[in-house]
């Protein structure tokens, strides 16, 4: 980051509102614009200038450019001596010393809570539409609160950076949250990362993000992340060993896995209507399929209470790198049962 960029990109109180915004959470363009009450062409501009200047940065997301901050939080700033740390306390001490400053951003942080409110609806909405779908599924399976406690007593405490993959409502990465310093949680289908956004809005921004990605690509570099959970995805998978290898290539050495999924069954139902790839996995075949991708299979629970067996593995991060499979294997996404 270069101090003379940094200062004409702040040199514009709508860049400014925009900083304090995006202090409280990502947001869409088409967001800010409604925050701001400025033409969507005027607050791009705005929004290029930022990342020009390394205090934001943008990723699509289908027709969609969500914006974020690249400062530190509130809580790592006084600690923080680089030029970024450096200018999210300028930001905070200007709103706290001008008054007028002050006013404008509480008057932003009242529309965005609106915004926060719309998500919420949208989320709503689509859940009302997909009720009879997911109550047909809940029949089938056990109590998912019993399936929850068993995958947080799987992985114990501390997370570290935890990867979601197929997040679809968001619910394990909320679920987690606590437990890590940091949560990415991916998924392919835009309408899914709507869901999750809403459920997630209110986490501080510097310690969630979500990314539109393919699991059999996943969009990481190697040994990114302390755990990786796979809940209720892996079934839709053509090849689930590919989705496997990509997460044993994002995982450190060490780190954790966790696949809740079902046990074997013969519901063809769930192929048919749910676009379910594959009918369950028994333990043998899921134990080898970590050992080939590299991990050390570890607890094995199987969970009873409805007319479907719902289960648990976990493994561990060997230091050996494993394969790493690239090609498109089948990886369209519903919704996660976990709403």
């Amino acid at each position: 980051m270069r101090v003379e960029p940094l200062l004409r990109a702040l040199a514009d109180p709508s860049r400014l509102r925009i900083m304090r915004l995006l202090a409280r959470m990502e947001l869409a363009v088409g967001e800010i614009v409604q925050v701001l009450a400025q033409s969507q062409p005027r607050v791009s501009r705005h929004v290029k200038i930022l990342c020009d200047a390394g205090l934001a940065e943008r990723h699509r997301e289908g027709s969609w450019v969500f914006v974020r901050s690249r400062l530190p939080s509130a809580n790592r700033q006084a600690q923080d001596g680089s030029l970024a740390g450096a200018a999210e306390r300028l930001l905070a001490a200007a709103e706290a010393d001008d008054a007028i400053f002050a006013a404008q951003c509480a008057a932003d942080r009242a529309r965005l809570a609106t915004i926060r409110e719309a998500r919420a609806a949208r989320a709503a909405d689509y859940f009302a539409a997909h009720a009879a779908q997911w109550d047909r599924l809940r029949t089938l399976l056990c109590d998912p609160a019993e399936v929850e406690r068993a995958l947080c007593d799987a992985l114990g405490g501390d997370l570290g950076s935890l990867l979601d993959i197929g997040t679809g409502t968001g619910r394990i990465a909320e679920l987690l949250s606590g437990r890590a310093a940091h949560v990415t949680a991916l998924d392919k289908s835009h309408d899914m990362l709507a869901l999750a956004r809403a459920r997630l809005q209110d986490l501080p921004p510097e310690r969630v993000e979500l990314v539109q990605g393919d699991f059999t690509a996943l969009p990481f570099a190697d040994a990114s992340f302390d755990t990786v959970t796979l809940h209720q995805v892996l079934h839709y998978a053509q090849a689930p060993e590919r989705v496997l290898a990509e997460a044993a290539r994002v995982t450190r050495p060490g780190g954790r896995i966790a696949i809740v999924d079902l046990a074997p069954h013969g519901w063809e139902e769930l192929r048919n209507v749910h676009a379910h790839a594959r009918l369950g996995f028994g333990g043998e075949a899921m134990r080898q399929m970590l050992s080939d991708v590299g991990f050390v299979p570890q607890t094995d629970r199987a969970l009873d209470g409805g007319e479907l067996t719902i289960k648990v593995w976990t493994g561990t991060r060997g230091a050996l790198s494993a394969p790493v499979c690239r090609q498109d294997a089948g990886s369209s996404h519903i919704p996660s049962l976990s709403l």
